[in-house]
């Protein structure tokens, strides 16, 4: 709206420069923009990546199944760094079992595998997530994550945008004052030999 209101006070003032125009229409051009491009982008940035997304869910729902482990005893833990403090947390929470489990194909395994347990005694079970050969894969992902990504990636690609779109108007009228200052130096480099000189016409 400001923009706006600038392009029409320029248009019939005495004291309107050229340049002072076209920064005022890349204002009003980059104000449009702002409200219908950077949302248009992120519109199609957060579809595209939810189309990818709910594709990458359907295929690994079909590549990968949940098949009932059962512990055979506790596997030695592996020490966590010291400076790493996400790995001590994750290390809390997951405990390494030595399990075996069968397959979708009926094949049988046996291996070490992380699981969420209060305790890692002999027989207990828990579920864990494997491909047709029972072969360990994590978790699929789940279809509110994906639709979390999504609004995620929409929003950054319409701030990306929006980002763009202003540091293209700053370049713009930033090239634009350079000219105006260029031009009054070279006015003034005229002018000024002879200013306040008795009929020198200044």
């Amino acid at each position: 709206m400001r923009a706006a209101k600038g392009v029409w006070r320029w248009r019939h003032n005495p004291l309107r420069r050229t340049t002072d125009l076209f920064e005022a229409w890349v204002a009003l051009v980059a104000a449009l923009l702002l409200v219908t491009a950077a949302p248009a982008v992120g519109w199609a940035a957060g579809t595209l990546t939810d189309e990818s997304l709910r594709a990458a869910v359907r295929i690994q729902r079909q590549q990968r199944h949940p098949v009932t482990a059962t512990v055979l005893k506790p596997a030695p833990a592996p020490k966590p760094a010291p400076y790493d403090p996400e790995s001590s947390a994750a290390h809390q929470k997951r405990r390494p079992v030595i399990a075996r489990w069968t397959a979708v194909d009926g094949s049988r395994h046996t291996g070490t595998v992380s699981a969420v347990l209060r305790t890692t005694l002999a027989g207990d079970t828990f579920t864990i997530w494997t491909d047709r050969a029972g072969r360990v894969v994590s978790h699929p992902l789940d279809a509110a994550t994906a639709r979390v990504h999504a609004v995620l990636a929409g929003i950054g690609a319409a701030l990306t945008a929006a980002g763009l779109i202003t540091c293209a108007r700053r370049l713009v009228v930033r090239r634009l004052v350079r000219r105006r200052y260029a031009r009054l130096d070279e006015a003034w480099a005229a002018a000024g030999p002879d200013w306040g000189r008795t009929g020198a016409g200044s």
